[in-house]
């Protein structure tokens, strides 16, 4: 497909560094009718192409960020209704996005990739009378610099409307004056198809004017402002983004800390927008960068002034609802939905406004509560071709996925690597798709040959991070009650993967599980320092760690710590991810519910009291205020307040009825479950395992009411 196409560019940079998008266009004649056509396109780091002067796609931030020197991914585009008998005129606007991100902060700026914007091209086009013809990206395109003089994906944008190039990307524009490209290096991965679903707009929001020309929109939220003026020529307006607003100004500290600028004294943009007026009606949105932000700061507008917010990540299709009779479990799911959603763009990332990285252990605590939601399977096949594209031949994986090459000597370990395990695992659990599994199988193995030589006895010490943001700050349980969890949790899933899949290692694994098992026990099992950390007993319960008569034992001295303080949680992001089953699984759901809404810190209903529309990265809310690394508690609602279990495809319905909820009412992907203080009804499209009380009842697919 891509043969005979060029990767070509502007040649305008020694050293890669360039600011400025730029236009690239091409007349070329079809002599024929035509029946169809298709363009395939890989346009680094951002591009939006045209055909005939109208958009070739809604899609937005096209080009899903990779290590570009491992992988490269094209978009596939039905093109033929923008297609004429005769001339045509095909134009790409290229900007800089991931692939020539300057940020000094996480390696970006020295990454082995990076280099001046870039395309590649194949335009296939089939004739009513069964001829085709193919047009390819080569260096008889021609570029000129767009009104963009300025763009990072973190950074912002400077948008010069005086610049405009009226008809640029249209048939019989002239462009003698336009610049040559030229062939290029490629950027040195395998081109493969984006098949996951892109970045698009999903809705737009009006904002409140508060004071100071700071404007509120009411959500915290993914995307970019758009903005219709008029002022004067040369005027520039800017803009600035925000999830702070607090006595009468916007407060940026927390995101301007690891977005600082690679020449600080060029005066370029930190998290903003700049636009220059033409004198004329002007209408601006972004082009190659996005932020997250609930609040705009904007100044020098004129007073012919229009402002609204569009909200945009991948176009995930949502397959799971849930509602019930507290307003403020409403609120916490609205909340971990926005947060997943926008943190997802081509991969999951930890904050949409800071950071962008696509840390593993936020995106693998949080997996469950994605796929009750959400469809995830090619979403999560593409972000696991990454963990192909950065594994080191020892098996090892950094912390951030794509990685620059920062990640392999902080924040990685067991805690953190076990999206490699659990991903495609819940993937399995959760949908019965074994596609992934059998994927990733090789890595896993590699894998595990790296962890072992981290061990010593099957102890994992002073390797990746603990409790991650617990609320008691410095005073967290040693990572190596949790990394050894891990370590145990990962061979107890290569096991079953290998009946799965039919490799033969069964035993292998069944063996490896029992020693690590045996050596947390010996060295982690009741111990009396220890016992202060809610973390520790929900760790033991959901990993598994326990005997049959041990199980009730710790389930009690968990439920007691939490009403023993007060009803707060008291964990980071991995006691979080095991609490709430472990104390719905052992009969104190009722202590979870009451943990949630609680109203006071440090608790989820904390956070909506305090204004929050989506989950933060801390309890305390002193940095991120978009993370969805705390959303089991979504997970929660599905699994056990609503009852939805799955197991390999397999369906049980066991809601947990805690007296303080009236009713609750989830969907997932045709199973609906009401329930209320006298009645359950169950819809499944397929056999089930109705579980009522310790009653269980097995039903084919169908509607069924209880009485409670």
């Amino acid at each position: 497909m891509f043969r005979e196409s060029k990767w070509i560019y502007a040649n305008d940079s020694e050293n890669g560094y360039v600011d400025n998008a730029r236009y690239m266009r091409k007349e070329f004649v079809l002599d024929k009718d035509i029946k169809s056509a298709t363009l395939y396109i890989a346009a680094l780091g951002y591009g939006i192409p045209f055909i005939n002067g109208k958009r070739v796609t809604e899609d937005v931030l096209t080009t899903p960020f990779t290590k570009f020197d491992k992988s490269v991914y094209y978009n596939t585009y039905d093109v033929t209704a923008l297609l004429n008998k005769g001339t045509n005129c095909l134009g790409v606007h290229l900007g800089n996005g991931y692939y020539n991100n300057t940020t000094v902060e996480w390696n970006f700026d020295t990454v082995t990739w990076r280099d001046q914007p870039k395309l590649c091209f194949t335009l296939s086009v089939e004739f009513t009378d069964g001829e085709k013809t193919e047009l390819y990206s080569r260096p008889d395109l021609r570029w000129m610099e767009s009104p963009v003089i300025y763009n990072h994906i973190r950074h912002g944008e400077i948008i010069d409307a005086r610049m405009e190039i009226e008809g640029w990307n249209e048939v019989g524009f002239d462009d003698t004056d336009w610049k040559e490209t030229v062939i290029c290096r490629t950027p040195g991965g395998i081109l493969r198809p984006a098949l996951l679903p892109p970045p698009r707009i999903q809705y737009t929001l009006t904002a409140k004017y508060l004071e100071n020309g700071i404007y509120d929109f009411v959500e915290n939220i993914t995307g970019w402002v758009r903005v219709k003026t008029k002022g004067d020529e040369g005027q520039t307006i800017r803009i600035f983004y925000s999830e702070i607003y607090k006595d009468g100004d916007i407060d940026n500290r927390q995101i301007n800390e690891f977005n600082y600028p690679k020449n600080p004294e060029d005066n370029a943009p930190r998290n903003e927008y700049r636009l220059i007026l033409s004198g004329k009606n002007d209408e601006f949105s972004g082009h190659f960068t996005y932020h997250g932000f609930r609040y705009v700061k904007v100044e020098n507008a004129p007073k012919d002034f229009e402002i609204t917010a569009e909200v945009f990540h991948t176009d995930l299709k949502t397959h799971g609802t849930f509602e019930s009779s507290s307003e403020m479990l409403n609120k916490i799911h609205k909340a971990s939905l926005r947060a997943t959603l926008g943190n997802y763009m081509s991969v999951p990332t930890d904050c949409p406004h800071r950071e962008q990285n696509g840390w593993t252990g936020d995106a693998a605590i949080s997996s469950d509560q994605a796929l009750m939601n959400f469809e995830m399977t090619e979403s999560y096949r593409k972000w696991l071709m990454d963990f192909k594209d950065v594994q080191r031949p020892s098996g090892e994986i950094p912390a951030t996925i794509p990685s620059t090459g920062w990640g392999y000597n902080w924040g990685n370990g067991p805690a953190w690597d076990n999206a490699l395990f659990v991903v495609p695992y819940n993937v399995y659990k959760i949908y019965g798709d074994q596609s992934l599994l059998e994927m990733m199988w090789e890595n896993m193995e590699l894998y595990m040959e790296f962890i072992y030589t981290m061990q010593d006895g099957y102890i994992i010490k002073n390797f990746g991070l603990s409790d991650w943001c617990s609320p008691r700050g410095g005073d967290i349980m040693p990572s190596e009650v949790t990394d050894v969890a891990y370590y145990y949790t990962f061979a107890k899933i290569m096991a079953e993967a290998s009946v799965i899949l039919n490799k033969g290692t069964e035993e292998k694994y069944k063996t490896l599980a029992e020693s690590i098992k045996k050596a947390w026990r010996e060295n982690y099992l009741n111990r009396p320092d220890y016992e202060k950390y809610q973390t520790y007993f929900a760790c033991a319960l959901y990993q598994g760690l326990l005997e049959e008569d041990e199980i009730p034992v710790f389930a009690e001295k968990l439920a007691n710590l939490v009403r023993e303080n007060d009803n707060h949680i008291d964990c980071g992001i991995l006691g979080t991810k095991y609490i709430f089953s472990a104390l719905s699984d052992n009969g104190y759901a009722d202590v979870a519910y009451d943990m949630v809404v609680n109203p006071t810190f440090p608790s989820y209903a904390h956070w909506i009291l305090s204004g929050m529309t989506t989950l933060a990265e801390s309890w305390s809310m002193n940095v991120s205020l978009n993370h969805h690394m705390f959303s089991e508690v979504d997970y929660w609602l599905y699994r056990h307040l609503g009852g939805i279990q799955l197991r390999k495809g397999e369906i049980t319905i066991k809601p947990s009825f805690i007296p303080q909820l009236d009713w609750i009412h989830v969907t997932h992907k045709g199973i609906d479950v009401y329930w209320d203080k006298k009645t359950l009804k169950v819809a499944v499209p397929k056999e089930a395992d109705i579980i009522i009380n310790n009653n269980k009842y097995h039903v084919e697919k169908g509607e069924y009411t209880y009485e409670l």
